[in-house]
């Protein structure tokens, strides 16, 4: 395939073939010559093959292969006749994202008490693919009913949190579009016995220290300094978002050869945004996202307890402080300027963050001067960062940016690599606690099997993407 350079960090593949529009890559040189390896360039091109698509077919610099769309890809369709929605552009965790609360403690005071405080995390955040109980028992179908439409809402009417939360959510918690009438009852048998849970795989709950700050002011906006305590929350919308994702591609892939359109790749099964089903879908991604908020926001709630238990004090004397929580594999409804036109577009984010700039009205007010927090996890051994949205330059991605590190070894490939290792040996010997529900998930996600964090948000600063505000270091991390 032909790739020409267009900046230090910007890429674009010419359209050929069936490609509607051209594709772009931001990559520093080195981490091209590894994404040229992988087939996420090749679903990078079949993107471009989307009718409706707009502007781009786009790639963050933490791409790498994922289910129809790479992850790491972000592509707008119009909201006309001639737009689809693609299940693949949104992935099966829907509203995977990340949430950021601060503590009123230092490294300091919490790292002589690391150990007891991942301890209690791990006892009271319930972990793994099928744990024993949720952090709200089972839900009954009315309860359930509600959590799709409240999202997060619903779980600050159960005691998880408080009004203020809200605020700092994307979407303030709840997106709006939600039918639970779309939703089958295998999705529903799933989702209510999982809410308030970690998962498995990448998904990880982080107790971590500012380790150094990169705009001071913005950091004063966020209260933060250098050695002040954050959690990070990282999980999805579980077996119940997995679920709506499968039913939705049995319904959709069948139908791709009465419409119109060729896609190159079945895993792009992809809906006109106005058919029934278009339809349905929207509705039936929107409830899970809301099921996914209202899961962040109880385990935040769990984690204030555990880490409170540890200090012998209630939650109240620590100061907690929900931050904010970005989604990052969802599509939404949302209005850019293209060639000079303001159009309404679906854009689709997989494993991309979308990322306001300042000024904007969907920023809460008290972030509004600085542009929208966006969250970027790296690897339980390294760091994570704390950013916030800038304007991008001209054809920016839709306000979009990078969602973490990404894989740079499969999960296979990682195993491989750790046999024979105690990776949890390697974390404590760098100073990092860890407690996982199982070993092999260690393995998986050891820091090696992902690309070098600072190296992608470099990128994406760079590209005018994002601004970096601070970077933060792990000392204790809790595993499915």
């Amino acid at each position: 395939m032909k790739i020409e350079r267009k900046s230090e960090v910007l890429w674009e593949i010419p359209p050929e073939g069936g490609m509607r529009v051209p594709g772009r890559i931001y990559a520093s040189s080195v981490m091209m010559d590894d994404i040229r390896e992988d087939a996420a360039l090749q679903q990078v091109i079949n993107v471009a093959h989307l009718p409706g698509i707009v502007g781009y077919s786009f790639a963050m610099p933490d791409v790498h292969m994922g289910y129809g769309f790479p992850i790491g890809g972000v592509a707008a369709t119009e909201c006309s006749d001639e737009g689809v929605i693609s299940p693949g552009g949104v992935g099966y965790d829907i509203n995977c994202g990340v949430r950021m609360m601060a503590i009123d403690l230092t490294k300091d005071e919490i790292a002589p008490k690391i150990n007891n405080v991942v301890e209690k995390i791990f006892r009271r955040v319930p972990c793994g693919p099928n744990p024993r109980q949720s952090g709200t028992g089972d839900l009954n179908h009315a309860e359930m009913k509600r959590v799709l439409v409240d999202g997060a809402r619903f779980a600050v009417a159960r005691g998880f949190g408080g009004e203020e939360d809200l605020v700092s959510s994307e979407e303030n918690g709840a997106m709006p579009g939600a039918d639970p009438g779309v939703i089958s009852e295998r999705a529903v048998e799933r989702g209510r016995r999982q809410l308030g849970s970690l998962g498995s795989g990448n998904h990880f709950l982080e107790v971590g220290y500012v380790d150094e700050v990169y705009w001071r002011s913005a950091a004063n906006v966020f209260g933060l300094k250098e050695k002040d305590v954050t959690v990070l929350i990282h999980t999805g919308s579980r077996g119940f978002g997995h679920q709506v994702c499968t039913d939705f591609l049995k319904v959709m892939s069948p139908q791709v050869s009465k419409y119109s359109f060729n896609l190159p790749d079945r895993q792009l099964a992809a809906a006109p945004i106005k058919s029934s089903v278009g339809r349905d879908y929207f509705a039936g991604m929107a409830a899970a996202a809301n099921y996914a908020w209202a899961n962040r926001q109880i385990v935040m709630a769990l984690t204030q307890r555990a880490i409170a238990e540890a200090f012998g004090c209630p939650p109240e004397r620590l100061g907690f402080r929900h931050l904010y929580d970005v989604s990052h594999n969802i599509a939404k409804i949302e209005e850019h300027v293209v060639s000079g036109q303001k159009k309404t577009l679906c854009v689709h984010r997989k494993g991309a963050t979308r990322a306001l700039p300042p000024g904007d009205n969907r920023v809460p007010p008290r972030y509004r001067p600085i542009g929208q927090p966006v969250l970027v996890p790296g690897d339980m051994g390294t760091a994570s960062y704390l950013c916030v949205g800038s304007e991008g330059g001209t054809d920016q991605p839709f306000y979009s940016t990078c969602h973490g590190a990404g894989r740079r070894l499969s999960r296979k490939a990682a195993v491989r690599r750790g046999k024979g290792r105690s990776i949890e040996n390697e974390l404590r010997k760098n100073g990092i606690t860890v407690a996982a529900a199982n070993k092999r998930t260690l393995a998986e996600e050891m820091p090696e099997a992902y690309k070098d964090i600072s190296d992608v948000v470099g990128v994406v600063h760079d590209a005018g993407l994002l601004k970096k505000v601070l970077r933060v270091k792990p000392l204790g991390v809790v595993k499915g």
